[in-house]
């Protein structure tokens, strides 16, 4: 298994907007193309509590994970939500990811 840590840097004014299309739409698409929905988080404090997500998806393998988000990327569903929901600009500036693999004592599910 790999697990992806990703960061997404909000647009200003944006979160709210991202967080439903994530709650409404793209965490059912993630598992569509085999991707595992882990958790979600927004930081406790400003300035980050407003515009950042993070979060974690687990693949099969690092190849999957690349299969995984192509077939995510070209998928038409995720096409249409993506531009009407970002009709009004963009919601993110920025995203960050980070793939990474369990130590041998690590308690997180495999």
């Amino acid at each position: 298994m790999v697990y992806e840590l990703r960061v997404y840097h909000v647009s200003a004014g944006k979160m709210g907007d991202l967080l439903g299309r994530f709650r409404d739409h793209t965490e059912k698409l993630f598992e569509r193309h085999g991707m595992k929905n882990l958790a979600y988080w927004n930081p406790m404090d400003e300035p980050e509590k407003s515009n950042t997500l993070i979060y974690i998806l687990r693949h099969p393998s690092r190849e999957a994970a690349i299969a995984n988000w192509k077939a995510f990327q070209n998928d038409p569903d995720w096409k249409s939500v993506k531009e009407k929901s970002e009709a009004n600009g963009k919601l993110t500036e920025k995203i960050d990811s980070t793939f990474m693999e369990l130590t041998d004592f690590s308690r997180a599910p495999k």
